[in-house]
């Protein structure tokens, strides 16, 4: 494994953690010049500057979708007098093969809260909920010790270190929906409806809890406020290199590798090394051949995919998504239609049933698909599946659910089109190649 050392200056999240992986409270975070972006900010930096400063730094939303803080910041109203305000962060990380809020939330809880509390004052915002899947227990108790602690200290409630700036946290934990991961769904959930997407416009910066406006960021993009603050926006955007992407971004493996887990890495630093150097490889008698990116919603890439950068600009050229930017391995040991009907199960389950489409197109892709795992499948289904690809594809639905549901499998088709072809032919399947099953044409394209 490629030895890691974490500084402040180049691993503004991370290195605040713990050899032993203990949590930091409150005492060990401030030795670590923790609250010192917030002390910089509360009271001395015009909050519209505050935005300003975090537009210009160029940092996109680590939840997946890559959509610009500064600029989803500056859709909140302009009009001081509006004293209503919410920042919700979404901490409802239920991406299968996603695991990199939870690091955050249990071992630096009191990153996530300067974070908060530096955008809260930005956004003019008296109260934030931490909206937090139900399943993450232990990162919830610790989030309200932490919480408790902060107050105590006065870095939260009343007039926040003498700034007149209050702001009260409270940590809401979900029931275990999928779909909560879009935001106005989650906003239907926090305010004790069901978990069903918004009609938008309006949007939730005009229009979000209980009406009024709210802003809602993902727990990883919240922490990197704090450094923005303390060290600068040149500084911040410098961290990143050549890509156009800035800043750090919390990458990994899992699967069958042999050292699963997830880094702070510079954007631009390729698949390949993260595979290779920090995850050590495939497992013993195992080789790479697929991965996605970035959860279980994103496409499909191969080994040819693998000196691809990661960021935004490149793995979307390559006909994915960048998402959490924490990959999953796929060994040739692994049937890509059973995997793929895997996913469509998880992805069919969690439909809030809404809208048509995803309601029904999704299971009607499971039953097609297991009827090909069981090689009982009849001449025209894949062609039904990339129909239905195209049918659940992005416009076409209510929100993103489905669109991204179909990610994986309209990909499995593309690269590994053979091993459907054999669930209707009952043909060997040869599963012992690195890359089995590419058709020939997509090898010869480069990116």
């Amino acid at each position: 494994m490629k030895p890691i050392i974490r500084t402040e200056d180049t691993h503004p999240l991370t290195w605040f953690l713990r050899d032993d992986h203990q949590t930091v409270w409150l005492k060990e975070y401030q030795n670590k010049n923790g609250y010192s972006g917030a002390r910089k900010a509360l009271g001395k930096i015009a909050q519209d500057d505050i935005i300003t400063m975090v537009m210009n730094s160029g940092l996109r939303g680590r939840g997946g979708a890559g959509f610009f803080t500064g600029l989803k910041w500056s859709l909140m109203p302009k009009d001081p007098t509006i004293n209503i305000r919410y920042l919700l962060c979404n901490a409802d990380e239920m991406e299968p093969g996603t695991y990199k809020d939870r690091l955050l939330m249990e071992q630096i809880p009191h990153l996530l809260l300067e974070g908060m509390l530096i955008s809260a004052y930005a956004l003019r915002a008296y109260r934030g909920y931490i909206f937090i899947r139900g399943e993450y227990i232990e990162a919830a108790s610790r989030l309200r010790h932490a919480i408790a602690e902060a107050n105590e200290a006065g870095l939260l409630g009343h007039n926040i270190l003498n700034s007149g700036f209050s702001l009260e946290l409270i940590v809401h934990t979900g029931a275990g929906r999928y779909i909560c991961g879009e935001e106005t769904a989650l906003i239907n959930s926090l305010e004790g409806r069901r978990a069903n997407p918004r009609f938008k416009p309006p949007f939730p910066a005009n229009i979000g809890v209980w009406g009024k406006p709210t802003c809602i960021n993902n727990v990883e993009t919240l922490c990197n406020i704090p450094a923005i603050l303390t060290h600068g926006v040149k500084w911040y955007k410098d961290l990143s290199g050549t890509s156009k992407d800035t800043g750090t971004k919390l990458m990994g493996f899992s699967g069958r590798v042999k050292n699963p887990g997830v880094w702070e890495l510079p954007f631009g630093v390729t698949a390949r090394e993260i595979l290779e150097e920090y995850a050590d490889g495939m497992d013993h008698g195992l080789t790479l051949k697929a991965w996605q990116p970035g959860g279980a919603s994103t496409d499909f890439l191969t080994q040819i995919h693998l000196d691809l950068p990661m960021d935004f600009e490149h793995i979307g050229k390559a006909g994915s998504r960048l998402g959490t930017a924490l990959a999953i391995a796929v060994d040739n040991k692994i049937n890509m239609v059973s995997l793929t009907r895997n996913l469509e199960e998880f992805f069919a389950r969690e439909s809030c049933g809404l809208c048509t489409p995803c309601r029904d197109g999704l299971p009607w892709s499971v039953k097609l698909l297991c009827a090909l795992e069981q090689h009982q499948g009849q001449p025209g289904d894949i062609e039904i599946l990339e129909k239905l690809c195209r049918l659940l594809g992005p416009g076409k639905t209510f929100c993103a659910h489905a669109p991204g549901a179909v990610e994986p499998l309209q990909s499995a088709i593309k690269y590994f089109r053979f091993e459907f072809e054999a669930g209707i032919d009952n043909t060997h399947v040869n599963t012992t190649g690195t890359i089995v099953g590419i058709q020939p044409n997509l090898l010869k394209k480069k990116y």
